[in-house]
């Protein structure tokens, strides 16, 4: 069974940082691609950045680009999202998800598994 694991978030202050992880098990890691996404209240799903575990290629919304920093330890089958500089406008909920296309799509219809969700909150 296919499954992806959020951990790590929590609240933090603006200017604070936070570490994400989404740990994958039941596919084959190195096939996909994986994404973090986030949704907050009144807002759609936005694509935040994404990892393409085949080839290393890396992908960031401009919003978070300088601050948020995407990785994958492929040996335990987890990626990270270091989040730096956090802002309040990041609070939402984040998911991680895997995309058997293996290439990064900021379309969230592109991805065939969903973790649960992580919250994020930054207060100001």
């Amino acid at each position: 069974e296919a499954q992806l694991v959020e951990s790590g978030g929590g609240l933090v202050q603006a200017g604070g940082s936070l570490r994400l992880s989404c740990a994958a098990s039941g596919f084959t890691f190195d096939d996909y691609a994986i994404g973090w996404f986030r949704q907050a209240p009144g807002k759609e799903r936005e694509g935040v950045s994404c990892i393409s575990i085949s080839d290393g290629t890396t992908s960031y919304a401009d919003s978070v680009k300088g601050r948020f920093t995407i990785s994958s330890d492929n040996a335990n089958n987890t990626v990270y999202l270091q989040m730096n500089n956090l802002k309040p406008e990041d609070t939402a909920v984040y998911y991680c998800a895997a995309d058997s296309a293996r290439y990064c799509c900021s379309n969230y219809r592109s991805y065939d598994y969903w973790g649960q969700g992580t919250q994020v909150t930054v207060s100001s």
